[in-house]
């Protein structure tokens, strides 16, 4: 998972952009440090079966990616080691609720809330976590993100522990307009670990891991900026159920 990561091993290219399913330039995560981390089992219409991460917002429900939908999901809790399935949490997928103003072509509103067919078993190793209110317009601080990415681009698909890494916010008008954060270089996430928390300075989520292009050579990675989509969380959660606000 942190192996250098350039754009020749991410496995989707359109027109510069990719999905990030990997994390670069970090290391293993303290177990259970991040008990509001979720492994995303995704089953399509071929049979085959894709992965995302995700992150617990309650006992009912689960946030990710939009470009992570599938015909079916299982979300698995309580996760460190993926060969160790002691108190791991498996539950499907009652309904998935991509943001309605999903463009799968330029990942716009990259955000989609899985509602737990079952509730979540609330413990010492599985949590939610808090989601970052409306800020003062300045970037957050101390960011980190973390996944169970492939380990090198020959490994087969996942890392079999979490790992994490550090990366830093850039101040980007760009990234401002596509509602989203930004982070350049090398560490972060690359092709596993979509869907998954940007975690800043007070121990929430600000952003889900989305795409990143290239700009100037420089790997540019983007996270659907939470605080803009508050009322549409606010909305599908309290009616427990897809909604169209904005």
């Amino acid at each position: 998972m942190f192996v250098h990561c350039s754009l020749v091993i991410l496995i989707l290219t359109l027109g510069g952009q990719v999905h990030t399913e990997e994390i670069s330039g970090g290391h293993e995560a303290a177990a259970h440090s991040r008990p509001y981390m979720a492994l995303l089992k995704l089953y399509t219409q071929n049979k085959k079966t894709k992965h995302c991460g995700g992150f617990l917002l309650n006992e009912d429900f689960v946030m990710t990616a939009a470009h992570c939908q599938a015909e079916s999901y299982n979300v698995l809790l309580g996760v460190h080691d993926i060969h160790n399935t002691d108190e791991i949490q498996t539950i499907s997928v009652e309904q998935a609720c991509p943001h309605k103003d999903y463009n799968a072509a330029n990942y716009m509103n990259d955000i989609m809330l899985l509602k737990l067919s079952s509730k979540a078993n609330i413990s010492q190793n599985v949590k939610p976590i808090d989601l970052a209110g409306q800020s003062d317009g300045s970037l957050p601080k101390s960011c980190s993100v973390s996944g169970w990415g492939k380990t090198s681009q020959n490994a087969g698909p996942l890392s079999n522990v979490l790992m994490e890494v550090n990366v830093t916010l850039i101040d980007s008008k760009q990234c401002a307009e596509k509602n989203s954060y930004c982070s350049e270089g090398g560490k972060g996430p690359c092709p596993g670990d979509s869907g998954g928390p940007l975690v800043c300075e007070d121990v929430k989520a600000y952003g889900v891991v989305s795409a990143g292009i290239t700009q100037n050579n420089m790997p540019i990675k983007y996270f659907v900026k939470i605080p803009d989509y508050s009322s549409w969380i606010d909305s599908v959660m309290k009616h427990e159920k897809c909604v169209t606000a904005n």
